[in-house]
């Protein structure tokens, strides 16, 4: 078991991360070699003279990076392919010319160094090595099996979702499954008037007109979706993000989830809920999906993008038998169904708890990381709002009057904020406002980039 330096400055604050930090520059120049044990996070806590939890915070993160790892019987080690000079992740992807993100990045993204690389490498094993012969054919377009089972059994757990795996259709993403589900829905009535959320991601919007919708912008306010107003129009189809809405952040409220379902139930209408958001709440108890208040109306569509990474393309669609069974047909019509090995290894992710405890993880790191960003924004730019922090992976900032939005997010991202101006997000006009991401600020260099977007913002108006 390997004796560790440390150095540990507790003026400067963010100990897990400066012995993460420590830890890493160690393997890096090949001090701990790989395959070295460490000590027990109890034993180094006492050796630095902090809390355990601090360690196990930083050994975490380190195993979630590749540098370490963690088994039950053999303690942590450095990974064996923790050579000298080895980069915790790969790069960040180049300019367009190199593979730039399709999307670039956005205010939602996860950070994907935390990727649970070794977990689910060990479930890509297990796949491969288990799976009968005839499962690596084409198979069911609606899912392997296993993985319903799994998924079925996680959304009544975790969701309060009313689900049966045999209306579970497994699908490359939730932008996937509402496209699926607007097309089964289309069949019934051409250019399907579609009520959507205003503001809405505007990423979702193309998707949303080329699957045949007719998009009718409903407002949103502190309790979400005005169902009043989406009363009075012609929809027979809504789509919602009521576990955490985007960019405001809000949760719908009792009384509107009541009132939508109501609503639904009284003119046989669809409630297409996209699960957006709903692993990470952090000031409020869980909310349950609407799915399971009205299974017979509501089609349920989340994904492993905002969890694990969006580049694993994998997500669900639970919906009604019939509509279920439509956007089954709809699947193997486009392309035969979804990667098989992947579905086989995330449906032993479930099984084994990894999916469980990376939540966790991560749901500890994230709020740390807003924490900051919050605690920052209030100290040094106190004229901005913020709002729908309670839950997910953004904050939804309301700029003073005078601020310009384009001009602020790109001052942001300069600084490494990952913020889009809410303006193309609307349909009616509002206010300058921005969608913040929080989940790739390290906490300690919260405080850093805000103070230099005071500095930047210094020179504009405001009322």
């Amino acid at each position: 078991m390997a004796d560790l330096y440390v150095p540990i400055d507790h003026a400067r604050g963010g100990i897990a991360g400066q012995i993460a930090a420590a830890l890493r520059e160690a393997v890096r120049r090949g001090r701990l070699e790989p395959g070295r044990r460490l000590p027990a996070s109890r034993d180094l806590a006492l050796d630095l003279g902090v809390s355990r939890g601090v360690v196990v915070e930083a050994y975490e993160q380190l195993v979630a990076e590749g540098f370490l790892v963690s088994r039950v019987g053999s303690g942590t080690r450095v990974a064996p392919a923790a050579a000298r000079g080895a980069a915790p992740s790969p790069p960040e992807p180049p300019g367009a010319a190199g593979g730039r993100p399709y999307h670039g990045h956005r205010a939602t993204e996860p950070d994907l160094g935390r990727f649970p690389r070794e977990r689910w490498l060990a479930s890509l094993r297990h796949a491969v090595t288990t799976m009968p012969s005839g499962a690596f054919d084409y198979g069911d377009p609606g899912g392997v099996p296993e993985l319903r089972e799994e998924l079925a059994g996680y959304l009544r757990r975790v969701r309060a979702a009313d689900v049966d795996p045999a209306n579970l259709v497994i699908v490359g993403g939730a932008a996937q499954g509402l496209s699926l589900v607007l097309h089964a829905l289309a069949r019934r009535a051409d250019g399907l008037p579609l009520a959507v959320e205003d503001p809405a991601g505007h990423r979702q919007v193309p998707l949303l007109r080329r699957a045949g919708a007719r998009l009718l912008p409903v407002p949103v306010d502190g309790e979400g979706i005005d169902v009043a107003a989406l009363r009075a129009g012609p929809a027979r189809a809504v789509l919602v993000t009521p576990a955490h809405q985007y960019p405001t952040g809000v949760v719908l409220s009792p009384g509107r989830r009541a009132a939508l379902v109501e609503w639904a139930q009284e003119t046989g209408a669809i409630v297409l809920e996209d699960d957006y958001d709903a692993e990470f709440r952090f000031d409020r108890d869980p909310v349950g999906c609407l799915q399971g208040l009205a299974p017979g109306h509501v089609v349920l569509t989340g994904s492993v993008s905002k969890a694990l990474a969006p580049g694993l393309r994998l997500g669900w669609v639970a919906a009604p038998a019939d509509l279920g069974e439509a956007v089954r047909r709809a699947r193997g019509e486009l392309d035969l169904g979804s990667p098989v090995v992947e579905q086989y290894a995330l449906a032993h992710f479930l099984r084994t708890g990894g999916y469980d405890k990376h939540l966790r993880q991560t749901r500890r790191e994230y709020r740390r990381r807003r924490d900051a960003l919050v605690g920052a924004l209030a100290e040094h730019l106190p004229q901005v709002r913020v709002r729908g922090i309670e839950a997910g992976l953004h904050a939804y900032l309301d700029l003073p009057a005078g601020w310009d939005e384009d001009r602020t997010a790109e001052a942001a991202r300069d600084l490494g904020l990952t913020a889009e101006p809410v303006g193309p997000m609307r349909f009616t006009p509002g206010g300058p406002a921005l969608a913040v991401g929080f989940a790739r600020l390290p906490a300690h260099r919260a405080e850093e980039a805000v103070i230099g977007l005071k500095v930047r913002m210094s020179g504009q108006s405001v009322d």
